[in-house]
C-alpha cells in the first residue's frame, strides 16, 4: 500500500487518452474507501471508473474499447486472470494495478497469476515507516483477522521486510 499504484495507473490511463485511445476503468464495487463511481489515489488523482461486482462484468463491459484498466484487482476473483487474457488475446491493452500481498505477508488473491501471465510488470513500493527503507509489505494495525479490511493509513502502513517481522 501507499507506493502509488492507483496514481500510476491513472498516470497510464491520461496517455492512453493523450493518444486517443478509448478506455474502460473498472474497479471493485466493494471499495467505496474514496468514491463509488472514481478510482482515487492517496493524493487525490482521480478518474471516473464503473464498479463491478466480478471480473466477468469486466469482460461484459469491456468491449469495443481500446484500453482496459482494472483497479485494486487483489479483490477480485479468481477467474480475473483469465479475463484479462482473453481481452489481451482480442487486441486489447490491459493494465491491472493491485497488491501482490495480503497483511500477512502471502500471495493476494488473482494477483499471482496475474504475474504469471503479464506481458509487462512494474513494481512499485512505498517506503518503511519505521526506518525508512524501501517497503515490501502492507502491515495491519488492526487486529482484525478478516482477509479483506478496507482501510487506509489508520489501519495500515507500508513496512520493509526487517520491520514488519520484527518491529511491533
Amino acid at each position: 500500500m501507499f507506493s502509488g499504484k492507483t496514481e500510476e495507473l491513472i498516470r497510464r490511463l491520461k496517455r492512453a487518452r493523450i493518444a486517443n485511445l478509448s478506455a474502460e476503468i473498472f474497479k471493485p464495487a466493494m471499495d467505496v474507501r474514496y468514491d463509488e463511481q472514481n478510482i482515487v489515489s492517496h493524493d487525490e488523482s482521480k478518474i471516473l471508473s464503473t464498479p463491478v461486482d466480478s471480473s466477468q462484468q469486466i469482460l461484459l463491459l469491456g468491449q469495443g474499447v481500446d484500453v482496459v484498466a482494472i483497479d485494486e484487482a487483489q479483490f477480485f476473483d479468481m477467474e480475473l486472470p483469465n479475463v484479462c487474457d482473453q481481452l489481451a488475446l482480442s487486441g486489447m491493452r490491459v493494465i491491472v494495478a493491485g497488491l501482490d500481498m495480503n497483511f500477512q505477508g502471502e500471495p493476494f488473491g488473482p494477483i499471482p497469476n496475474l504475474l504469471a501471465k503479464a506481458d509487462y510488470i512494474t513494481k512499485l513500493h512505498a517506503i518503511c515507516v519505521q526506518c525508512g527503507n524501501i517497503a515490501t509489505h502492507s502491515y495491519r494495525k488492526s487486529a482484525d483477522k478478516n482477509m479483506v479490511l478496507l482501510g487506509e493509513k489508520d489501519i495500515y502502513e507500508p513496512r520493509c521486510r526487517h520491520c514488519y517481522h520484527y518491529v511491533r
